[in-house]
């Protein structure tokens, strides 16, 4: 997968906020949006400033406000608890 080379079936699921999430919780929300969105891959998109403010997926079955809803609902509760964690599997 490469941001840099989308291919036609990559979407981009854009937060409305930033969070600031560990490395290990960037981890657990690319697992978490790619399982959620039966995607193929998923990668978080970093702010200018290094919070996350979003995630790249490849292949999602359902790309839907909801989903987007959903994925950063997940990464405001691994900001909340300090950034880490992996507490959604």
């Amino acid at each position: 997968m490469s941001r840099d080379e989308p291919g036609p079936d990559c979407v981009e699921l854009v937060f409305r906020g930033f969070y600031s999430v560990a490395p290990s919780g960037e981890v657990a929300l690319e697992d978490y949006a790619r399982e959620v969105a039966a995607a193929r891959a998923a990668s978080v998109l970093a702010a200018e400033d290094g919070r996350v403010r979003g995630v790249h997926l490849c292949a999602p079955g359902l790309a839907t406000a909801a989903l987007r809803e959903d994925v950063e609902a997940f990464a405001r509760e691994l900001a909340g608890r300090g950034g880490g964690g992996l507490g959604w599997s």
